[in-house]
């Protein structure tokens, strides 16, 4: 690697963020700011336009959001290093978006302390994830994953819906659905519909 800056492109639809970002990097001489984008669409236009060394993605973001942004990058630039921004800790969100092709995982609150070493360190071809993110991957990491229609069926449960409801909205009986709750409580290590719901969304398996 050569003495040049890593040329980075910060990307979230909150100026703000992407205004911090700029003045905890701009007194640095091995990194600099090249440009800014507000959504996933921008991103991947910015990204073919400018060439970043690493790109800061937040996740949650407007029209495409920043999971599918790193897909399309990587789709076309597969040497792409690309560190998620979030306010999150969930473990799967996390695995989501490392098996996606992101290298780094930040959480928003660590950007003072961690956001250089970060970069510099995924610049340099390493993975950078939060301790307490690779904590929680690691806790679950024998867990067995709830599959598409566990994670329909949570969704609707965080809704409101009542079993028989659920039934209707996803064209099964009313025990199919008992069903799939009773596996999901043994995944989730609960015994509840409201702490499947509670767990399910502290660790980034469905949003509400």
């Amino acid at each position: 690697m050569t003495d040049t800056p890593a040329r980075v492109l910060v990307v979230d639809d909150h100026p703000v963020l992407r205004s911090g970002v700029r003045v905890l990097l701009e007194d640095r001489t091995d990194i600099v700011t090249i440009g800014e984008a507000s959504n996933g669409e921008e991103a991947i236009e910015a990204f073919r336009r400018l060439q970043p060394d690493v790109v800061l993605m937040d996740l949650r973001m407007p029209g495409t959001n920043g999971l599918d942004a790193i897909v399309a990058i990587r789709a076309e630039h597969p040497d792409a290093r690309i560190i998620v921004l979030t306010t999150y800790q969930g473990d799967t969100q996390a695995v989501r978006a490392l098996k996606a092709g992101a290298m780094g995982y930040l959480l928003k609150s660590g950007l003072r302390t961690e956001l250089a070493d970060a970069i510099l360190n995924v610049h340099r071809g390493r993975r950078h994830v939060h301790r307490d993110v690779a904590g929680e991957i690691a806790s679950h990491v024998g867990d067995e994953p709830l599959s598409e229609r566990e994670m329909d069926v949570i969704r609707l449960v965080a809704e409101g819906k009542a079993n028989k409801q659920i039934g209707v909205e996803m064209h099964m009986s009313e025990a199919t659905v008992k069903g799939h709750l009773k596996s999901i409580f043994l995944k989730l290590h609960v015994a509840d519909r409201t702490h499947a719901v509670t767990v399910a969304v502290r660790r980034g398996i469905i949003d509400i």
